[in-house]
């Protein structure tokens, strides 16, 4: 596949950036939250002036999408943010040791005041670097299947991927969501540790290691993707 900005070219004063995926079958817009961009993802040997005509068309859903994007959410004191499917508020201990800890309902840091969003972003993704690789572990055993490796990361649109040789990527935003979601995603991860497709046999054992219908974690997670990728932004 590739990709190719449109030079000037705007939707609802929005950058649009095409993508030419060799199995793409449709015309595709997508609002890019992390970016605040557009991806249009085309078949291959479309027309750029049919594909332009086309998105700006879409200004109508263009401008519904930005409507409903949440504010950015700085990881400052006195902010809240989700974690583990909880709300915990940012403090910030003037005076005390600079170590993120959980006191009740709240992370605590002290140490300077410049750097303490970059400490807690830190400890969250350790948070979500320990909790993904124990999931992983437990729902691989339960599958009989070997996990080469466990990482983490910030992807723009995947919230996990598996490679052929095992090695599983997550982002850390999933230690934000509520348990049993971050669980639908590890297991669907782990079901291509035994189906590298899509199959009606790869969704019987998603649905048998994550313990029932993946449907309503999945929709929350849609639903909750917007909050969770905008923690940490500025």
């Amino acid at each position: 596949m590739s990709i190719a900005p449109f030079k000037g070219e705007v939707v609802a004063g929005v950058p649009l950036t095409l993508k030419v995926h060799p199995r793409a079958r449709r015309l595709k817009l997508r609002f890019d939250e992390k970016s605040g961009g557009l991806t249009l993802t085309v078949p291959p040997r479309t027309s750029r002036r049919v594909a332009i005509e086309w998105a700006t068309s879409q200004a109508k859903w263009v401008t519904t999408q930005l409507a409903r994007q949440p504010g950015a959410q700085p990881l400052t004191p006195g902010a809240t943010i989700p974690f583990d499917g909880e709300e915990v508020r940012l403090a910030w201990a003037e005076g005390t040791p600079r170590i993120v800890r959980r006191e009740g309902d709240a992370l605590v840091s002290g140490g300077p005041r410049d750097g303490y969003g970059r400490r807690i972003e830190t400890w969250l993704k350790a948070r979500a670097r320990d909790a993904l690789s124990t999931e992983t572990a437990i729902i691989a055993a339960a599958a009989g299947v070997a996990i080469r490796s466990v990482s983490i990361g910030d992807a723009d649109s995947r919230w996990g991927s598996c490679s052929a040789a095992g090695a599983i990527r997550y982002s850390w935003r999933l230690i934000l969501a509520p348990p049993h979601v971050r669980r639908f995603v590890v297991a669907h991860e782990v079901a291509h540790r035994l189906h590298m497709d899509h199959s009606s046999a790869f969704k019987a054992a998603e649905a048998r290691l994550y313990g029932g219908p993946v449907a309503p974690a999945r929709l929350l997670l849609r639903r909750l993707s917007p909050v969770l990728r905008r923690v940490g932004r500025d």
